[in-house]
């Protein structure tokens, strides 16, 4: 039976779209025609009539309330309405796609399901606040099915009320999934009723801000100890907020951290470590029965909660330190036939994954997860590197990817010195509108479950934080995850990406969202790119032959032997792959051979800083000269600024003299505090 339901449209002005081409939607439509004739402009006393079966009514009310729309008890204007009916042959509609038509007379909205009638009013209210539309038949689907944002309540904790306002921003750029964080070393965020413990106790820290407390000595509080730091949803508060998501089409995927992340359960419950000790492990016990009784407990508590299809276990960064000398872990890898510590965390995931399947549910976890058994349904989170998506690939499995290099909403958006400290990187606006998956899928586009936005928050302690760094990158997650599609990527005849065109766009969205009380990053004051890094740099050195006396790491290689004299200078981030890395216990020790004796004046490099990470200026730069390649002199050496703040990512280093030499010597040793160095070139004039 069909329905007949009247609303008045009553929702805030989102944004100007000036009249013409440029509509300003975000994310942009598939096709977009236009014509001469002035379109149809809502207003707030607009009916919005659904002609829908009652169950699709049912799914899209609650949506068409959240983006302001109110019931009417008027009956439908003869035009100049808002109409949704269900679509026909000739809209010609993919799978959650929906046809937006505006003309004089008014509006209509088809689509085939919920979701695409709640895309088309999305589209409809970012159209509401222009002084005049052109008549406008939008023909619009999602590319990807996982449009996702990660948040970590764990490290830093909101409040559901917080989480309900991502929600409501979230779906208004069509992002589907919110993937919680729930659990990790710095506290334990959702209520279990079989274990209390772990919110008397794994949810609340002596130290508000991660930094300190892990900078301390990591230990957790009672839930009322003076001045105890934490917090956890409810059971109930956790269902009313997968509800509210659900009313505005956003899936919400818990996470469970295992087999490591896990010291704040640990020291709550030790005997389900290796060594039965408090604060002394991070990995659960594989080796141990308790282990697994434990997880899959929580995990039933865990579903009962969420019915989201996945349920992301983690998987990643297990240490694994004491596997290979528990008796327990010892005894189950004898039992299973399993060769080493690697192998016995694949029977770990397996294991778990076995009992989510057998509950209807499926693993999804990052991808130290990818083993040769996993269940057949679970999926893989690319995080490390898209060289990973290869062997996920290999083994059947379904993807999201959220590769650091792009999709990491901790890093830097902006250069490190105009911002508050974060954990360092750089990734600005440009950088995750650059990925492009399809490429990588365009043989296996099923295997393509979407793309994902992750905000660790380590260096993020405040809501306000939040919102900055996720606004206005997560549009450009939005804009990737609805426009990809790698099924079309041979067809394509013209490039899919503008970034300039998308920009102008984000401007306007960014605006909006300030004007709103959101606290979004300023785009419009954006500093961008470092300087150094846009053009090459020349120098006698250049293309001259580099000895490393001391290793670069195989981690960061960069450009191999050749970095350090290319005349390439690295950005704001150390693993940009113009910045080469150094951990021997010599750091950086190199000489450059100019091919013959000069008359050398000025030997410089730039060292990088990135306190999060480890990446710290060496204690100074010593620079050695040699005529014949075999006796040295030492001719100088300038010292590094010392305690130098997060937010001072590079300094230069300089010898300033004169001196005859074909053979250069640079070292640069680490300070007090270890840590790596990075440079990008010597630069020799």
């Amino acid at each position: 039976m069909k329905r007949t339901l009247l609303l008045t449209l009553a929702f805030p002005a989102l944004l100007s779209a000036a009249a013409g081409d440029d509509l300003g939607l975000l994310p942009e439509p598939k096709r977009v025609v236009r014509t001469a004739a002035v379109g149809f402009r809502p207003t707030t006393a607009t009916p919005l009539v659904l002609q829908l079966p009652d169950d699709v009514a049912a799914a899209v009310r609650p949506a068409a309330r959240a983006l302001g729309f109110s019931v009417s008890g008027t009956d439908a204007a003869a035009g100049g309405a808002v109409m949704l009916r269900p679509s026909a042959p000739a809209d010609s509609l993919r799978p959650h796609g929906y046809r937006l038509r505006l003309d004089a007379e008014g509006a209509v909205i088809a689509a085939s399901d919920a979701e695409g009638f709640r895309y088309g009013l999305t589209t409809l209210r970012q159209l509401m606040d222009s002084d005049s539309l052109p008549a406008l038949d939008i023909h619009d689907y999602p590319g990807l099915e996982w449009r996702g944002v990660m948040l970590d309540v764990s490290r830093h904790f909101s409040s559901v009320d917080f989480v309900r306002r991502q929600v409501d921003l979230l779906a208004r750029y069509k992002i589907n999934r919110l993937h919680l964080h729930l659990t990790d070393g710095a506290g334990w965020r959702m209520e279990v009723k079989r274990y209390p413990r772990l919110t008397q106790f794994a949810a609340w820290r002596p130290q508000a801000k991660w930094k300190d407390w892990w900078n301390a000595d990591r230990h957790y509080a009672e839930h009322d100890a003076p001045g105890a730091y934490g917090g956890y949803y409810t059971q109930d508060e956790l269902r009313d907020l997968v509800a509210y998501a659900a009313e505005r089409g956003v899936t919400v995927v818990p996470e469970i951290e295992m087999p490591g992340h896990s010291e704040e359960v640990l020291a709550a419950y030790p005997e389900l470590s290796c060594t039965h000790e408090p604060y002394k492990q991070a990995d659960f016990c594989p080796g141990n029965e308790e282990t697994f009784r434990f997880l899959e407990n929580v995990l039933t508590e865990v579903m009962d909660v969420f019915p989201s299809p996945y349920i992301h276990i983690g998987g990643d960064e297990a240490a694994k330190a004491s596997w290979p000398s528990c008796p327990l872990c010892q005894q189950r890898m004898k039992e299973e036939g399993l060769a080493d510590v690697e192998q016995l965390q694949g029977y770990f995931v397996r294991r778990i994954g076995r009992f989510l399947e057998s509950h209807g549910r499926h693993l999804i976890g990052w991808d130290e997860i990818l083993s040769d058994s996993l269940p057949r349904q679970a999926a893989v989170m690319v995080w490390r590197d898209t060289a990973y998506v290869k062997r996920a690939l290999a083994q059947g499995k379904r993807m999201v990817l959220a590769p650091a290099a792009y999709f990491y909403l901790d890093y830097y958006q902006d250069a490190p010195h105009t911002q508050p400290e974060a954990i360092g990187g750089y990734v600005p606006l440009e950088k995750v509108y650059s990925f492009d998956a399809e490429p990588m899928f365009a043989d296996c586009p099923d295997k393509l479950m979407g793309i994902q936005g992750n905000l660790w928050r380590e260096y993020i302690p405040t809501d306000a934080d939040v919102e900055r760094m996720l606004y206005p990158r997560v549009l450009a997650v939005a804009e990737q995850g609805w426009t990809t599609e790698p099924a079309r990527y041979r067809q394509r005849t013209a490039p899919r990406k503008d970034y300039a065109d998308f920009r102008r766009r984000a401007l306007r969205h960014v605006e909006a969202l300030r004007t709103e009380g959101v606290q979004a990053f300023d785009l419009g004051r954006e500093t961008g790119r470092r300087p150094e890094s846009q053009t090459p740099v020349d120098h006698m050195g250049v293309g001259c032959a580099v000895t490393y006396n001391a290793p670069f790491s195989p981690y960061y290689p960069a450009a191999g032997a050749a970095t350090l004299t290319d005349g390439r200078r690295g950005d704001w981030t150390y693993g940009d792959g113009a910045w080469q890395g150094f951990i021997s216990r010599e750091r950086l020790d190199v000489t450059v051979d100019l091919g013959r004796v000069r008359t050398v004046k000025e030997v410089s490099a730039d060292f990088f800083n990135a306190p999060g990470a480890e990446v710290l200026f060496p204690v100074g730069m010593e620079v050695e000269l040699s005529v014949d390649g075999r006796e040295f002199t030492a001719v100088g050496r300038d010292d590094a600024p010392a305690d130098a703040p997060a937010t001072q990512p590079v300094c230069t280093l300089a010898w300033r003299g004169e001196g005859r030499a074909r053979y250069v010597r640079v070292k640069a040793p680490a300070g007090p505090s270890g840590g790596w160095v990075f440079t990008d070139e010597i630069v020799i004039r």
